[in-house]
């Protein structure tokens, strides 16, 4: 059972707290093995959350007995961390556990230096203050998240429900991820690499636009051509090429091969099917294909993958 610390701390952001708290301290009986999560505070006081609503968290000197601790959010205008706190939370990233910021939570991660040399990000709205205060942090422009397995940063808000689906998809598979996206009433997953903010005005009419997606989804192991998912969605080519780049960041093509490895990624996880036939129901054109795409986008190969992330099947 991994221990999860949520870090709380005076005018702590309701909407990433509970974003925290939803993802890794609500009771799932339905699954077997979960994370067992206290909601702590370095400070004696109750505190004072956003909102004028009143907190009273578990009151800790240490990180000792965590696993990992989640920083929902920090102030972007005082830089100074605690000495406890910044002692705990590297003890703790030093002895091999995790760390993970929402939001603004990257600036204590900054200022502790744990980011000096690596890619992190912060809301958008703070982009231009964070890489002026933090010129040695190799800021990432317009993404979701990153995270490398052990250290991991978001970008706004809801951001962090992506990184923490992320999480729990490493620690519990891609079947546990799900039904806790479902639970949320989000997408099973966003890449980390879409864009965090994106200018695009809701249409006055409504169209086709998701259901496309949606469809799309529903049939990866065909042979789907951009040029039908632009007709199911009533589009002209250009404009449908347009509207994609301009929702999600990226070309249709793309976004149907990141599906693709999804998908892969789940079968690979969840049966013991063979790569050529993981390859066909993922919809690639042979297993040769899927190889390139693991290697390209993931840096390992399909049987390397299964070895890592396989629930304890057997080959």
């Amino acid at each position: 059972m991994k221990r999860v610390a949520i870090l709380t701390h005076n005018y702590i952001a309701l909407f990433e707290l509970g974003c925290a708290v939803e993802l890794f301290a609500l009771p799932r009986p339905e699954f077997e093995d979960w994370y067992q999560t206290d909601v702590v505070t370095f400070d004696d006081d109750i505190q004072t959350t956003s909102g004028g609503l009143m907190l009273q968290p578990k009151r800790v000197s240490n990180l000792d007995e965590y696993d990992m601790v989640v920083i929902p959010n920090w102030s972007t205008s005082d830089s100074e961390v605690p000495g406890d706190i910044a002692e705990s939370v590297a003890r703790l990233y030093q002895r091999g556990g995790r760390v993970l910021s929402f939001c603004s939570g990257s600036f204590l991660l900054a200022e502790m230096g744990l980011l000096q040399d690596r890619q992190a990000m912060t809301h958008w709205n703070y982009a231009e203050q964070f890489k002026q205060r933090y010129p040695n942090v190799a800021y990432v422009d317009d993404v979701l998240y990153v995270y490398d397995g052990r250290l991991g940063c978001s970008a706004g808000s809801a951001a962090g429900i992506d990184l923490g689906i992320e999480v729990i998809r490493g620690d519990f598979g891609y079947e546990v991820a799900n039904q806790v996206a479902r639970r949320l009433v989000i997408a099973a997953h966003r890449n980390g690499g879409q864009s965090q903010f994106v200018e695009t005005p809701v249409l006055e009419r409504p169209n086709q636009f998701a259901a496309t997606l949606d469809w799309a989804l529903s049939h990866l192991d065909q042979d789907i051509d951009v040029n039908l998912l632009a007709q199911k969605a009533n589009m002209s080519r250009r404009t449908f090429d347009r509207k994609f780049r301009a929702s999600l960041n990226q070309t249709p093509k793309e976004w149907l091969t990141q599906q693709r490895l999804n998908l892969a990624k789940k079968l690979l996880e969840s049966t013991n099917d063979s790569i050529e036939r993981v390859a066909n129901d993922a919809g690639f054109e042979n297993a040769t294909t899927m190889r390139h795409n693991f290697r390209k986008y993931l840096q390992l190969s399909p049987t390397q993958f299964r070895g890592q992330f396989s629930r304890g099947r057997g080959m």
